[in-house]
């Protein structure tokens, strides 16, 4: 069994004097005043005088070692004794090959692949509690807030694009609909109001349908005749009868005695 112990530093390599004791306020603030964070590089030891952590470089792994607490990029801060690891000296080392291969110094993050990313993961392989919150708190606030913006523009690029989409749908559908009308209209100009085309697409022409009901009303005040009432109606017209004749011959004849007795 061996002691795991993590070494804590205030983030002090901005090349800025002024930066640097900006950072240290932050740090005194928010972590030695309230407890909440603040902006700190942190660094593993377990089995031996070194620390192991991770950093940027352009080539090859960013996991690195030095005497542990004498990092020169850093303010050293405090150590904090994380537990006792199980595993033996030569599975430790076999830990850190492996890392080494999974964390190229090209792939560092500030937010979301940072050192303390990487202590953590190698607190997890050794088996003992991963870091205590205040270390990374600052870094992962602002990778969730990232994530969250993130996520919100892409729900709004998928939106924009249905809205798109079901608004060409749309454009389509009453463009066909148009075409449609104006496909009718022309077709019972054409062929006129009673042609079966005109029937059985039941859109017409307002001006057809004036013309039409002219026509009805003007044929409809004709006087019928006969042949038109017996078509009609289904009943002939009565003829005139032998016995009618000499009724009408007999009311003629009377009619003229009469004319000549009162001359």
């Amino acid at each position: 069994m061996a002691d795991v112990t993590l070494h804590i530093y205030d983030v002090t390599n901005s090349g800025s004097e002024k930066a640097n004791n900006t950072i240290l306020q932050i740090n005194k603030i928010f972590k030695d005043g309230i407890g909440l964070g603040g902006i700190f590089h942190s660094a593993v030891q377990v089995y031996g005088e070194d620390e192991w952590s991770f950093g940027y470089c352009e080539q090859g792994t960013g996991v690195f070692s030095c005497p542990s607490g004498q990092n020169p990029m850093y303010t050293y801060r405090e150590s904090i004794v994380l537990g006792k690891t199980n595993l033996s000296i030569f599975k430790v080392n076999q830990i850190l090959r492996e890392l080494s291969r999974e964390w190229p110094g090209s792939a560092y993050d500030l937010l979301s692949k940072n050192c303390n990313h990487f202590c953590d993961e190698f607190c997890e392989r050794l088996d003992v509690p991963k870091l205590p919150g205040w270390v990374n708190r600052f870094a992962n606030a602002g990778d969730t807030a990232m994530e969250v913006a993130e996520n919100t523009a892409l729900r709004f690029r998928q939106a924009k694009t249905e809205i798109v989409s079901a608004s060409k749908v749309a454009y389509r559908f009453l463009l066909g609909v148009t075409n449609n009308v104006t496909n009718n209209v022309t077709n019972n100009v054409r062929t006129g109001p009673d042609s079966p085309n005109s029937s059985n697409s039941g859109v017409s022409s307002p001006r057809l349908q004036a013309s039409w009901l002219k026509n009805i009303i003007t044929n409809g005040a004709k006087p019928s005749t006969s042949s038109e009432a017996e078509n009609h109606n289904g009943v002939a017209p009565l003829q005139p009868t032998r016995e009618d004749d000499k009724a009408l011959l007999r009311s003629s004849s009377s009619r003229s005695s009469s004319s000549r007795i009162d001359s």
